[in-house]
Formats: C-alpha cells, sequence, structure tokens
C-alpha cells in the first residue's frame, strides 16, 4: 500500500458512513424475526427428536451471530443516527447475545485503537505472542499459551468462558454508566432465561439455547480470529504502527458464499470496518466494490481460512505467523533466549 493510498482511503469510503433508518429496521426485522421463528421451530422439533431440532438450531446459531453484528454496529453508534437509537437497540441484543453493551464497546474500541500494535496488545483480541517471547517465556506460560491456541479450548470453551462468565463482571476502573449497564444486561438476562424456563422447562431450554449459544459462539470466536490470523498480517511496534496499514492490511477480507455472507453480516468485509468503523455492516460490501484500493487486499475464502488454525505464534523476522513445529525445530537449531515484551 503505498503512501498516497493511505491517505485517501479514509476520504474515499467517508460517504458510506452514514446509516439508514429504513435498512437498519428492515435488517432487525429480517434478523430476529426469522430467529424467533427458528428457536420456536427447534422447541417444537423436540417433541420428535432432537436429531430434527438440530436444523433449525443450526440455522437460528447464524441468524444470532447476525444479531450479535447489529449489536457490535451499535456500539460503534453506526447504526443509527442517533446515539440513543444505538444504545437502546445494542443493549437489546446485547441481551440476546449476552454482550453488555458499554463493557463490550468499551474493549473493542480499544481493539480498533490497537490492531497489529505489538506494544499494546491485551485488550479485546487474541493472545498472541511473538516467537522470541515464547521461547523466553517460563514453562508454565507456554503450557498456558499452548492450551489457548488449542483449537478445541479456543472455539469450544472459549464460547463458555467469555460470553458466559467474563462478560458477567465488570472490568476493573469501568465507571459507572458501564457498571450499570453490565448490571442490567445481567438482570434481563435472568429474567429471560427464568421466563423461558418457566413456559417450556429448563431442560428443553438448554438443548434449544444451549445448541444455538455453543454454535454461534464458536462461529463468532472464529471469525475474529481468522479476521486477524493469516499469512502476511500486520503486526509492528508501536514507533511502526500506522492506523491505516493496520486496517487494511491487518484485517483480512473473508470472501464467504453469499448465504454466510448474509448470515455474518458482512463481517467479512473486515479490512472496511476497520478502516472505517462507522460504516453500517450493510454498506460495507458497496464500500469494497467502489473503492478500489480496497480490492487489493489480504483475501482469504471458506477453504484457504482453515490453513489459520496451524498458526501459533508471530514471527517478527519474517513478517508471517508459524506452527509450534517450526518454533521448536527453529529454538533447537538456535538456541534462542530473548526477553519478552510485557502486554498491556
Amino acid at each position: 500500500m503505498t503512501l498516497q493510498n493511505t491517505k485517501t482511503l479514509k476520504k474515499q469510503v467517508a460517504p458510506y458512513e452514514k446509516s439508514t433508518t429504513k435498512e437498519s429496521i428492515w435488517q432487525i426485522i429480517n434478523t430476529v424475526g426469522p430467529f424467533v421463528i427458528l428457536w420456536y421451530m427447534a422447541y417444537i422439533s423436540l417433541s420428535v427428536s432432537y436429531w430434527l431440532a438440530l436444523v433449525p438450531i443450526v440455522i437460528a446459531a447464524g441468524f444470532l451471530t447476525r444479531i450479535f453484528i447489529i449489536f457490535h454496529d451499535c456500539t460503534h453508534h453506526s447504526f443509527f443516527k442517533s446515539r440513543k437509537a444505538n444504545r437502546i437497540v445494542g443493549t437489546a441484543m446485547g441481551v440476546l447475545t449476552i454482550f453488555p453493551f458499554d463493557q463490550w464497546g468499551h474493549e473493542h474500541s480499544v481493539h480498533h485503537a490497537t490492531s497489529g500494535n505489538l506494544d499494546k496488545r491485551g485488550t479485546g483480541d487474541i493472545w498472541t505472542l511473538t516467537v522470541e517471547e515464547y521461547l523466553a517465556a517460563p514453562l508454565k506460560l507456554r503450557f498456558a499459551y499452548r492450551f489457548y491456541r488449542n483449537p478445541l479450548v479456543m472455539f469450544g470453551i472459549g464460547p463458555i468462558w467469555v460470553f458466559m462468565i467474563k462478560n458477567r463482571f465488570n472490568r476493573k476502573g469501568a465507571k459507572k454508566k458501564e457498571r450499570m449497564n453490565t448490571y442490567l444486561t445481567n438482570v434481563l438476562i435472568v429474567a429471560a432465561i427464568a421466563l423461558l424456563c418457566w413456559a417450556i422447562g429448563w431442560q428443553s431450554f438448554l438443548m434449544v439455547q444451549g445448541s444455538i449459544f455453543m454454535l454461534s459462539g464458536s462461529i463468532g470466536i472464529w471469525l475474529f480470529y481468522v479476521q486477524h490470523t493469516f499469512e502476511d498480517s500486520y503486526f509492528v511496534e508501536d514507533k511502526e504502527w500506522e492506523y491505516v496499514k493496520a486496517a487494511v492490511e491487518g484485517s483480512s477480507f473473508y470472501k464467504l458464499p453469499k448465504v454466510m455472507q448474509f448470515l455474518t453480516g458482512n463481517i467479512g468485509f473486515h479490512h472496511v470496518h476497520h478502516l472505517s468503523p462507522r460504516v453500517p455492516n450493510y454498506k460495507l460490501e458497496e464500500a469494497h466494490k467502489n473503492t478500489p484500493p480496497l480490492q487489493n487486499v489480504p483475501t482469504i475464502t471458506l477453504a484457504t481460512s482453515l490453513k489459520s488454525l496451524r498458526f501459533r505464534l508471530y514471527d517478527e523476522k519474517k513478517q508471517d505467523f508459524v506452527t509450534f513445529k517450526a518454533v521448536k525445530a527453529l529454538a533447537k537449531k538456535n538456541s534462542i533466549s530473548v526477553q519478552a515484551k510485557p502486554e498491556h
């Protein structure tokens, strides 16, 4: 990417930053409506077989992912022109996705401001160590990192830890407004669960909502993971870090089939989103297509994205992700010993 491109890109994308109330309302209808219908279909199907219920459950998980994208846009205040409308709708979508609006909004803003910055990791991102940091780390930290990076842990235990546990507690130093929003979200979630358990029984609730939650949670973490963990991704030290380069070169264009693109709310155009978070999800594709420089960004497909499961550590020298196996061989060959950079 040339210097001229980085200077003009944000101006080129600016026209797409305005939300359209009609489109936003329609997206709520065509997302929440089908989710509720599919949820009910899954519950009714339980009387026949759980395997039959899995059909609407899987589709509902896709729509819950799309609901999260609405929530996500609201935290960026890009879904509606009104900040109040974004807050109300975002809090409501946060109850459905069990995410507190203000808490996640804060963490995600930090993520946007530090993505790809090796000196400012640790908030709102995937835990990533460089090769040198890993080799210098004590055995206990290496074990924890390998455990965290195991796909079964990241995409299996990850949703339970992040959504069910971590999201229920306020971060240290959170302001009163943020704390109260977390409490409100928790109360509404408990009330919704209690009402549904009373209406259909806790077993049916767990079979339907538990399955939808695990599927959509795994999808959500996968999307977040793969959009910043790919070959030739952008990771540099703070003195070299540039916002536009981090957005365009450090965020992938995840080219998905149209159905999956719909269910994931166009979040595959992640490079556009990171460049300008104020672009609502339903305008991301348009911004991508009408901005030529954005079409020459790191592109991954459903098939090629699976390679990222092997990526464990970032090699600053090669500026690429490597496997644990490759690092083990390197360590034996060179006996590297360096100090690790602290995460913030």
